[in-house]
């Protein structure tokens, strides 16, 4: 088994963040060191908090961390810049816009939930819905009751009053 040096695998994995972005199998065939280490190298850094692309071939299941590199990145570009960088990522601009808005709404939103916060807010989730499933039982006998007294109406009228009821 070969060893690499830390500057080697910080190069490899170098090669696959931007602005760079090459897949995991072009820096593969170009190093000639095997995909799976590679992938060992990437998620190693990742742990480490260095932001590393994701696989391009499918941009809407990248990490969170990775959508929001990616609109750092894209900040200060004008239209054409993005619309080239967006080619370079295969990405589009549309999904880069979406992840900005996704961005800016996550920073406005609450901070993180403490557990007991987050316990309240599900056990009030939950007794919602069950408020909602009984309001909905109660409009269908409502409905129910108000058809019965519509076909009640009707069959007076039909058979005449006879003072029962």
């Amino acid at each position: 088994m070969s060893r690499y040096s830390e500057g080697f695998r910080e190069r490899a994995v170098q090669m696959m963040t931007a602005p760079n972005a090459m897949t995991v199998a072009q820096v593969s065939r170009e190093t000639g060191v095997s995909s799976q280490t590679l992938y060992n190298w990437r998620d190693h850094y990742r742990r480490k908090g260095k932001a590393v692309a994701a696989d391009a071939s499918n941009p809407e299941q990248w990490s969170g961390e990775n959508k929001l590199a990616v609109v750092v990145e894209t900040a200060a570009l004008n239209e054409e810049e993005l619309a080239a960088y967006c080619r370079r990522k295969g990405l589009f601009a549309e999904q880069v816009a979406r992840w900005r808005e996704a961005a800016i709404a996550g920073a406005e939103s609450q901070q993180g939930l403490s557990g007991a916060e987050r316990q309240d807010l599900q056990r009030e989730r939950k007794r919602n819905r069950e408020l909602e499933k009984e309001l909905k039982r109660k409009n269908a006998a409502l409905a129910e009751a108000a058809a019965l007294l519509v076909l009640q109406k009707k069959v007076r009228a039909i058979w005449g009053d006879d003072g029962e009821g």
